[in-house]
Formats: structure tokens, sequence, C-alpha cells
């Protein structure tokens, strides 16, 4: 059974996350429709921009999050890089995981299949959302934000949210 997209925003919050941007995103329409109507969301125009708000939100006292699809997680890498790791800018990427099972549009398929392993890559630690362990991988994203003050994933697979 989905998660309803207003108790990720509710268990987000919980958790301290308050400044949420992003990209438009099927995989994330409700949750991304459930923040915009509380007046939660800072829309981007690009992930790598969305990542440079986050930043800035973060200098400000914010804990922020960025909905992207994986897709943008190849244009935000430099950013992610050159900014959060290597300055110790911390956000949640909250990333939809097209392509992970091998179907979808062409466009997705290489991205969702290398995902994980560039996320190891550029030593993202990430964990995917499930309707079972959505509360503890909640739970994980805000202690790695706090403890670590890195960059965290949680890739979020179709179905899982509504």
């Amino acid at each position: 059974m989905p998660i309803p997209a207003k108790t990720i925003i509710a268990g987000l919050q919980e958790q301290g996350f308050d400044f949420f941007t992003g990209v438009p995103d099927s995989t994330l329409s409700g949750v991304i429709a459930g923040l915009i109507e509380r007046r939660l969301y800072t829309p981007a125009v690009r992930e790598d921009e969305a990542v440079a708000m986050a930043a800035g939100a973060f200098m400000g006292g914010s804990t922020p999050v960025v909905l992207m699809q994986n897709s943008g997680l190849g244009t935000s890498l430099n950013t992610i890089i050159s900014l959060n790791l290597i300055y110790l800018q911390p956000c949640l990427l909250m990333i939809s995981w097209r392509g992970h099972d091998g179907t979808d549009a062409p466009e997705h398929l290489v991205m969702g299949q290398v995902i994980t392993q560039l996320l190891e890559l550029v030593r993202i630690p990430h964990r995917t959302l499930t309707a079972e362990s959505w509360q503890s991988d909640l739970n994980w994203a805000g202690q790695v934000f706090t403890k670590q003050r890195i960059p965290a994933a949680l890739l979020v697979v179709k179905g899982v949210l509504s």
C-alpha cells in the first residue's frame, strides 16, 4: 500500500526538515503538491540550482530537502561534490528512481541501473524508501543530516508514495 504524501511530509517535518525545493517529477508529484499546498515548496528551474538553494537555506538555519528524479542527480553532481560534500553543506536528496527495474523511458534506463553505484562512488549514503521501513528511513536521514553533515539520499520507486 502506498505511503500517503501527507504522511511523508509530516515525517520529514518531524525529523526537522523545513525547507523543500526541487523540480517537477511524476513519482514525487503527490509530495510536491502537498508541499505547495502548505506553502513549503520553493521550485527550482534545474536540479543544481535546487541543491545550491538548499545550501543557502542550510547556511540560513534551515534543514533542506531537494526533490528530483535520478536524471537530476547527474545534472547536480558537480554542485553536490564541490559545494555540499567539501563544505559540509548537508541536504536530503529525495530522488525518484526511474528505470530501477529496467523498464521505463529509454532516457532513464542507464541512470536507473547505476544510481546506487554512483552514489557510493561519490560517498553519498543512501537508502531506498519502502512502505514497510519509511519511518526508520526518515529517522536515518535525519541522523545522517545532523551527525555527519553531508548529503544523504532517499531513493523512491514509483508506487511507494501516493
